[in-house]
């Protein structure tokens, strides 16, 4: 037989018939008019956003010859509206799935959905992160009018079964309903593109049902997502963009639960610095800008910052010191002086959670004058989700580090991981203070009759200040144990680096995730 030959004349039709129709699925999608409408827009394919998120051919794809299950529809429905598989980022597998807007405007049907959970099952148990591109339109209509059609396409259950087993990932982009929202709502990360919107039903559906007339933009946009809701992580002008924050947050996470995160050569530990005092002014009532701080802090002046825009007197941001992953939980003096709001509290809440899951140490950087006070907050439900956010401060079981650095006032210093709340070391500055309330108004509740009464009020609650002041250094609550360490300012990069190497996480046994990794991914 000559060589190239294969005893059956059969195979090179029948492999040609079948190159040629996958060619045919994979290249022209839903067709080539529906692929030129998504480019005069500007946007690309799923496919498209596939091989730009990517490593460079390493997309292995599942399912291509997938279709829908009606009979009328089964030629026109390449995919049946999902598309997916999996490649490398970095050279790590990575699952990877989007909605096909040539194809029935990547609404969700059986076929499709069956697809979806079918990646994200594979994912989930091989223990490799699952990122996932949404705009969709919702469920698919007529497939899904009736009992049968119904009950056929449900959300994905691995996603809420997952147990943060594996990172989960989601980028928003474009108009979104349905589906891709709840997959937004499940992930640990959600990106959305500036322009689109993420809601559970179209602006129309809500004026037909309620007679209530809304924008896209302010329903769903990015500006009420990044604000209000919390409900994104990031904001993100171009496609490419939201790829790069995907591929960049994964990079602080391990693959899955069981393991560590990725670890970077660093050398050894930070010299004694005293640039720190130009960052942080000693004077407590003066604000600054923590970000700086924590650039400072961190390997190569790198952050990658969570809800910017949400619970602003708080920023939570990964990073890296000494070269391992960390997660910083640090008050922001820039708003509301850094005084806890329900929204900070939530947005701590998620972010313990996302740690504790994926093994990543916490460190606090308190300067916490309190919790917000007023009947919007307590209305806001303020006192439960202060409550949840120690609650899972108490039950997170990744190493902690709680360092104060001017103030640290009332049950925020607690819920920041102060005494007795399982940090590993709880640390201040020389100059902190620590007490049950700000001096200030310390002495005005306690000794407002006496200053009403003292011929000169000014200069008697001055007094008053300076001794209650003196009262809460931490000399004292060092002496007891209650603080660990003092730590000169100067030497806090070298010290928290010092820590974060002594400080040893354990990942559990294959399939037994933390506890936190069953809490609900929104509040």
């Amino acid at each position: 037989m000559a060589d190239g030959e294969t005893g059956d004349e059969n195979v090179g039709s029948v492999t040609g018939v079948f190159r040629e129709r996958r060619r045919k699925i994979r290249e022209e999608m839903g067709g080539a008019e529906r692929i030129a409408r998504l480019h005069d827009r500007g946007a690309l394919t799923v496919r498209e956003r596939i091989d730009r998120f990517l490593d460079p051919d390493s997309f292995i794809e599942l399912g291509t010859f997938a279709r829908s299950e009606r009979p009328e529809d089964a030629a026109t429905s390449p995919g049946d509206g999902k598309i997916g598989g999996y490649g490398t980022v970095d050279g790590r597998t990575v699952w990877v799935g989007g909605d096909d807007l040539t194809v029935k405007r990547g609404s969700s049907s059986v076929v499709g959905s069956r697809k979806k959970t079918r990646m994200l099952q594979q994912a989930v148990e091989h223990g490799h992160p699952f990122v996932f591109f949404a705009e969709t339109g919702g469920a698919r209509i007529p497939d899904t009018l009736g009992s049968e059609g119904f009950v056929k396409v449900t959300p994905s259950v691995e996603t809420h079964r997952r147990n943060r087993s594996v990172p989960l990932a989601t980028a928003i982009l474009g108009n979104c309903f349905g589906g891709g929202t709840f997959q937004g709502a499940f992930s640990d990360f959600v990106v959305q593109l500036r322009g689109s919107c993420m809601a559970v039903t179209s602006p129309r559906v809500v004026e037909i049902a309620t007679g209530e007339k809304i924008s896209f933009e302010d329903l769903g946009g990015t500006e009420v997502h990044e604000k209000v809701t919390g409900m994104i992580d990031r904001v993100a002008e171009t496609e490419d963009e939201a790829f790069q924050l995907i591929r960049d947050f994964l990079s602080y996470l391990p693959s899955n639960a069981w393991e560590l995160p990725p670890e970077h050569d660093w050398p050894g530990l930070a010299d004694v610095d005293e640039t720190i005092y130009d960052l942080v002014p000693m004077r407590r009532t003066r604000a600054y800008d923590m970000r700086r701080v924590l650039r400072y802090l961190a390997d190569d002046d790198r952050i990658f910052e969570l809800k910017p825009r949400f619970g602003g007197s708080i920023i939570t941001a990964l990073s890296r010191m000494g070269g391992r992953t960390v997660g910083f939980v640090a008050s922001q003096p820039l708003h509301y002086a850094g005084a806890l709001s329900p929204g900070a509290c939530d947005k701590i809440t998620a972010f313990i959670c996302l740690c504790d899951a994926f093994n990543i140490p916490l460190v606090f950087l308190q300067d916490v004058p309190g919790f917000m006070v007023g009947s919007k907050v307590e209305h806001d439900r303020l006192l439960s989700r202060a409550i949840m956010m120690v609650e899972a401060l108490s039950i997170c079981r990744v190493p902690r580090i709680s360092l104060v650095f001017r103030k640290a006032f009332g049950l925020a210093y607690f819920a920041m991981g102060g005494t007795n709340m399982g940090s590993d070391v709880v640390a201040a500055w020389p100059s902190a203070e620590l007490s049950f309330m700000d001096p200030d108004v310390g002495v005005n509740v306690v000794h407002g009759g006496r200053l009403e009464q003292a011929e000169d009020a000014a200069a008697e609650r001055a007094a008053l200040i300076e001794q209650w002041t003196e009262d809460t250094d931490p000399y004292d609550g060092a002496g007891i144990l209650g603080v660990d360490e003092i730590v000169d300012p100067a030497e806090t990069k070298r010290w928290l680096q010092s820590q974060i190497r002594r400080l040893r996480v354990k990942p559990k046994p294959w399939g037994q995730p933390n506890p936190l990794a069953y809490w609900p991914t929104c509040y």
